[in-house]
């Protein structure tokens, strides 16, 4: 593809606007509920809110608080309402990021610069449930903290019985999950926390989905195990503002108990010749229409608005619950307690991943789990207007795919087949960023796993022998 050229003169904004409508056309149909991830949309008139909230500080950079002390404000008022709802105490205290992946980053800086101050902890590791979001496999890899890999058991949850064995002297945290993203399970925090206590380790719970809907859930009289400040133990929660809070994108937090924990995460230069430079997380730019989007959005929605919000997330999630026990052949993985659900065949002769395919061709966006194969599903509020029509195409593709399983041999079923169940991990890895690679030349070229390159003979028997294995243990 040739290189874009940059106009020699100024385009017409009308016209700029018009280009940028037209790209759309292919996204998601995220307005008509037909995606389960990525966007939290409530309507057209929020989505107005957000931007008149985000233009009047679309200039404005959080990088000094001296300078825009308006930001600081607003970031100080976003924390305590936060704290607020996390149960934390009167030395709680935090900082807003530009997405949960860089709340998930800090806690591991933060506890790793500790243990290395406090324990000179050299070699540093942290232990993480197999479901533990794939934002903290990316801190392992960016900050060199290995990970200690907690096994999850046959109810998806992780087993406890082998957390002590895991913590030794160079455990840095110990992460839990409200809820973990694969199957929406909040994970058992309080024992977690009790374990990591004993051993003078640190726990971080990952609330970047939760952290904005289940305290309103507790609060319409959903019962939760304890999993927030309240629990001894718990050290941090990082929690996503444009998640559940319906912020505009580029808005999440990272709390702290108290100051000299969070000190930990901070990065201070006094030797630059541009001056003395302080900055609490990981960007130095840091967006202000985000800031004002995300403060302006907790005064409009209120306690009484984000409570209907997650009742109505709640019954959209029984009713899929319900639907999927109607459609023979699927059943829920795991027993999910928040606003994330997922499901898998039960049927040896039901491709779940055709199923998947399928439901694409009516239109919705699809996303695939593994370990077991599944379909996910991140609920909103949004998503209760659609799920009948949700379930009754559930129920006419999986009816389809009874009539014709060779769609699991075919297209993005085949494809995801494939690489769920090539047991060399490496050579998923190799094949997957060879292709996203491709998309970030100047000029590239699309991601598209339906044509992904044709599978190596190797990887199609290897593909197929670990499906057999599996279709015969269930």
């Amino acid at each position: 593809m040739d290189h874009q050229i940059l106009p020699q003169n100024g385009r017409p904004e009308a016209d700029v606007l018009e280009d940028l409508q037209s790209f759309a056309a292919r996204d998601p149909h995220y307005k008509e509920g037909r995606l389960w991830s990525l966007v939290y949309h409530l309507d057209d008139a929020h989505d107005r809110f957000l931007s008149s909230a985000y233009a009047q500080y679309a200039s404005a950079n959080g990088l000094n608080p001296a300078a825009f002390q308006s930001l600081k404000r607003m970031e100080t008022e976003v924390i305590s309402i936060l704290a607020g709802l996390l149960n934390g105490g009167p030395d709680t205290c935090g900082v807003m990021t530009a997405g949960g992946t860089e709340s998930c980053l800090m806690a591991v800086k933060t506890y790793r610069d500790m243990a290395r101050k406090r324990r000179k902890v050299r070699r540093p590791n942290m232990i993480l449930p197999e479901t533990a979001h794939v934002a903290w496999f990316k801190a392992s890899e960016y900050f060199g903290v290995k990970v200690r890999l907690l096994p999850i058991g046959t109810d998806h949850t992780p087993d406890l019985s082998k957390l002590p064995k895991l913590i030794n002297s160079n455990t840095v945290m110990v992460l839990g999950s409200a809820p973990e993203y694969p199957f929406g399970q909040i994970d058992p925090i309080e024992k977690m926390a009790a374990t990591a206590q004993d051993h003078k380790v640190p726990l971080h719970v990952d609330a970047c989905v939760g952290g904005f809907i289940l305290p309103f859930m507790e609060m319409n009289g959903v019962d939760f195990p304890p999993w927030d400040f309240r629990v001894p133990g718990v050290t941090s929660i990082s929690a996503d503002l444009h998640k559940y809070g319906y912020a505009a994108k580029g808005a999440s937090t990272i709390l702290y108990r108290d100051l000299e924990t969070l000190k930990h995460q901070m990065f201070v230069y006094e030797e630059w010749p541009g001056g003395i430079f302080a900055s609490p997380a990981l960007l130095g730019t840091r967006p202000g229409g985000a800031y004002a989007a995300a403060w302006a959005t907790l005064q409009k929605i209120g306690t009484d608005g984000y409570r209907a919000l997650a009742r109505q997330t709640c019954e959209a999630v029984e009713q899929m619950k319900a639907g999927m026990e109607d459609i023979d052949g699927l059943a829920v993985i795991g027993a999910p307690t928040g606003p994330l659900i997922a499901y898998r065949s039960i049927d040896k002769k039901l491709d779940i991943f055709a199923v998947a395919a399928q439901m694409e061709q009516s239109g919705w966006s699809m996303n695939r789990t593994q370990k077991p194969d599944g379909i996910h599903a991140m609920v909103t509020a949004q998503h209760l207007a659609v799920v009948e029509q949700y379930l009754a195409d559930l129920k006419d593709a999986v009816e389809t795919v009874r009539r014709h399983p060779e769609i699991a041999r075919t297209g993005s079923a085949a494809t995801y087949g494939m690489m769920s169940h090539v047991p060399m991990r490496g050579m998923v890895r190799k094949r997957v960023l060879n292709i996203f690679a491709e998309m970030y030349r100047a000029g590239g070229a699309e991601f598209d796993l339906n044509t992904a390159g044709k599978p190596t003979m190797l990887e199609r028997v290897m593909a197929k022998y670990v499906a057999w294995k599996a279709r015969r243990s269930r």
